[in-house]
Formats: structure tokens, C-alpha cells, sequence
């Protein structure tokens, strides 16, 4: 079992659906050798830097793309609770996958240009 798969099975039952559905969503995203790794108490993908973490949170789950993604999607986040580096999406509604891809896709991009 990886870190990640550890966490989401350690965390709350009602939240466990949302983590699995993220954690698929991203693991299915990442290249190959992007590692998977428990990093400020947190599920997170590194790949030469963290790229994103996510974490169960009493309420919402917690989504940390960095400041530069939020920055970059600001106009999409409009709706959401939201803070310097984090999406707060509330475990009542839907994990919006597509907001989740694109903000994953920037990070990738982000990171393979910064370290090419």
C-alpha cells in the first residue's frame, strides 16, 4: 500500500470516497516516475518538487495546487472557498474533476519547464 492509499484508508469513512476519486484522478495524470509521498501531513505528488497535495479536512477536502496555480485560476475558483494556496471543495458536493485536471496539467507544466 503507498503512503497516499495508507492515508486515504486511515481517514474517516465518510470522507474516504472524495480522497479515492482525487487520488485516481492525479495518480492517473502523473508521469511514471512522479513518486507519492506524505509531505506536510498530507497526500502529495512529487515530481524534482511537490506538485500538488490534497487532505482530509472535518468539512471539505483540501486541494494545494501552490500560490502560482491559484493565481492562474482564479476566474474558476470564484465559487469555491479558497485561500493563498489552497481549494476547499465541501465533501456535499461534487470533486470538480475537470477545475482538478487543468490545475494538475498547469503544475506538471510548471515544474518540467522550471527543472528542463
Amino acid at each position: 500500500m503507498s503512503p497516499i492509499e495508507e492515508y486515504i484508508h486511515d481517514a474517516e469513512k465518510a470522507q474516504q470516497p472524495m480522497l479515492k476519486e482525487i487520488y485516481q484522478l492525479i495518480k492517473e495524470m502523473v508521469p511514471a516516475e512522479a513518486t507519492e509521498k506524505i509531505s506536510y501531513g498530507m497526500p502529495t505528488f512529487y515530481l524534482t518538487e511537490n506538485l500538488v497535495h490534497f487532505g482530509a479536512m472535518k468539512k471539505h477536502l483540501g486541494f494545494y495546487p501552490t500560490p502560482s496555480a491559484m493565481t492562474a485560476f482564479e476566474e474558476q475558483l470564484k465559487d469555491y472557498k479558497t485561500s493563498k494556496g489552497a481549494l476547499q471543495i465541501p465533501y456535499t458536493e461534487e470533486l470538480p474533476r475537470e477545475l482538478i485536471t487543468e490545475m494538475v496539467r498547469f503544475r506538471l507544466k510548471e515544474v518540467v519547464e522550471k527543472n528542463a
